[in-house]
């Protein structure tokens, strides 16, 4: 017989672990079509339901970034006036209370089209890179969660082979590294990952021990991320359709592995990249003719690839995708079907499975988490 300190027990357990399976889902959006900013829902990571909470107007938040304690949002404003200073980016509080954002204050991103932003480790720090000016820039955060302009910008120059993609020099990501020692910054553009040493007391950024590793001539690098438990980084190349597994040792990047995405390279169009929670598994978004997600199986001895499957996104360009803070379910946003596809993954094998779930908002395009408690 349960009596009633042992029932109080049992519903607080009960209640802590239906809010551990409880995460907010944030989307960003290209504003061009149906979609009028950042829209937030509530995501069940037991059965992926999914509940509309609020959204905010704001134009072309088309990457966002969420400060290491979840109480701010930052966000691009994917904007170009071909004059090298049409973009800007969007602070926000966040309420884990009311699921709202709240607009802080904006700044000039020092370029055009950014199109990537990050936070580092301690939340002091923001960086944005501009895609079509190939630059990037680092941001102070205030006390209130706002940000003050630009401390420093980095403007990068070159070229590579593909006259239509790659004619100048264009910044696609921005990524701190889990030590929040190094930057890396994947330049399509130049067919080149630069390196920068981070000095998170000043925010100072300066070229590392290794300044830059540089991909196969027209290749384009897009992504990059880091596996969560051994020191190996994996670089997708959008334009060559290809994954890089690099080791790294302090900053240090060697390459140990190029493997395609594809059997037909042409049909790629490469854009995310991520590793499953567990470190299992990698998971590389294709876009183009494709519209698939490959799936690789990781040797967690040495962090190289082997392609183990291939799932549709059932939908239209691909962009971003995420896997839930569970590992249970991965979803994709796909930009030119204007839904989000969410697929139960199978952690044994790392295959997708389609919940026959949907989250319709306009052009979507970055998906990021917040913890509900």
């Amino acid at each position: 017989m349960i009596n009633k300190t042992n029932l109080s027990f049992l519903l607080s357990f009960l209640a802590l672990s239906t809010a551990a399976q409880q995460h907010y889902l944030l989307a960003g959006t290209y504003t061009s079509g149906k979609s009028e900013g950042i829209y937030v829902y509530r995501f069940n990571s037991n059965d992926a339901t999914v509940t509309a909470v609020s959204y905010i107007k704001i134009s072309n938040p088309s990457y966002l970034t969420v400060s290491p304690d979840e109480k701010y949002v930052y966000a691009v404003k994917e904007n170009s006036n071909n004059k090298g200073g049409g973009g800007s980016i969007a602070a926000f509080s966040f309420s884990k209370e009311t699921g709202k954002l709240t607009l802080l204050n904006e700044q000039l991103s020092g370029g055009d089209d950014p199109c990537y932003i990050s936070t580092n480790k301690t939340g002091k720090w923001v960086v944005a890179g501009n895609y079509s000016s190939g630059s990037l820039a680092v941001f102070r955060v205030r006390p209130d969660g706002s940000v003050g302009a630009a401390t420093t910008r980095i403007q990068h120059t070159g070229s590579g082979p593909n006259l239509q993609r790659q004619e100048k020099a264009h910044v696609h990501c921005t990524l701190f590294s889990n030590d929040d020692r190094y930057l890396y910054v994947p330049d399509l553009g130049t067919d080149k990952v630069m390196i920068y040493s981070f000095d998170a007391v000043n925010g100072n950024l300066t070229p590392a021990p290794q300044p830059f590793v540089g991909s196969v001539a027209g290749a384009g690098p897009r992504h990059i991320c880091f596996h969560p438990l051994n020191r190996t980084a994996y670089l997708i190349e959008e334009l060559g359709g290809t994954v890089v597994v690099f080791k790294n040792n302090h900053g240090l990047l060697t390459q140990v592995q190029r493997i395609h995405t594809l059997p037909d390279t042409s049909m790629a169009g490469s854009a995310d990249i991520h590793v499953s929670p567990d470190g299992r598994f990698l998971y590389a978004s294709n876009r183009a003719n494709s519209n698939t997600i490959t799936i690789f199986k990781i040797d967690r001895s040495n962090g190289m690839l082997v392609r183990a499957g291939q799932q549709s996104t059932l939908g239209r360009t691909p962009r971003n995708f995420t896997l839930d803070p569970s590992g249970n379910f991965l979803l994709v946003a796909n930009q030119n079907s204007d839904e989000v596809v969410i697929f139960k993954r199978d952690k044994n094998t790392g295959m997708l499975t389609d919940t026959k779930k949907r989250i319709a908002v306009g052009n979507p395009v970055c998906l990021k988490w917040i913890s509900i408690k």
